[in-house]
């Protein structure tokens, strides 16, 4: 008995695999109680009633359309109909920084590919770097940015609204990320605000915030 179900277990475990490397389907001949599929290049005759091959199933099918069971889940296909699909669940991206003495969340990441030291900011609406740092990292904000103001410790001081190209924390990376270089020495770290963070969830467990990317 513990052979039979070792060898029940071992033949699910085998369907599953297959049934994961399945990326691409295509519906190429409709009949009834019969389709011709090509699974990931592989051309395949499917018949009502019979066990699923390379985890696909028919169900139904006329001349014009065929229900097909994919990875437990029966959709409807026309003739010519091409899923692309993956069954391979994707893994959630997760980063978690700890808060430091003065309750500050500081990590580092990267900028078009350098770098940086982030201060991560859930009160501000965009990332924002000083005119020193964003010299560093050789962004042209003179020329590529739009003018604009922005409220600093000293007052108003003269910004310009940009787009980075790459934005990077731990594993996760945004690309086209709309951030502010801000006239002079301020801010001191460079802030993470919402223009990162708002796709991400963002939660706190006691001095740990923990970033999770959103699908």
């Amino acid at each position: 008995m513990k052979y039979i179900k070792l060898t029940l277990f071992i033949i699910v475990l085998l369907a599953s695999a297959i049934a994961e490397a399945i990326e691409q389907i295509e519906v190429q001949a409709l009949l009834p109680g019969m389709a011709v599929v090509l699974i990931d290049g592989e051309r395949h005759t499917l018949k009502q009633g019979q066990p699923p091959i390379s985890g696909v199933r028919l169900i139904t099918s006329d001349s014009k359309i065929a229900t097909l069971e994919i990875d437990g889940v029966a959709k409807e296909y026309q003739m010519g109909t091409r899923i692309s699909t993956s069954y391979v669940k994707q893994e959630k991206v997760k980063e978690q920084i700890v808060a430091n003495q003065r309750g500050m969340y500081l990590t580092y990441g990267s900028i078009n590919g350098q770098s940086v030291r982030f201060l991560i900011d859930t009160g501000a609406t965009t990332i924002a770097m000083s005119s020193p740092d964003a010299k560093r990292l050789g962004i042209q904000y003179r020329l590529d940015g739009i003018p604009a103001s922005a409220s600093t410790a000293s007052g108003i001081a003269n910004a310009w609204r940009i787009k980075l190209k790459s934005v990077k924390l731990g594993k996760i990376s945004f690309a086209n990320v709309d951030a502010m270089v801000v006239d002079g020495d301020y801010p001191r770290h460079i802030l993470l605000g919402m223009s990162f963070l708002d796709k991400l969830k963002v939660s706190k467990e006691n001095n740990l915030m923990i970033l999770e990317q959103k699908y």
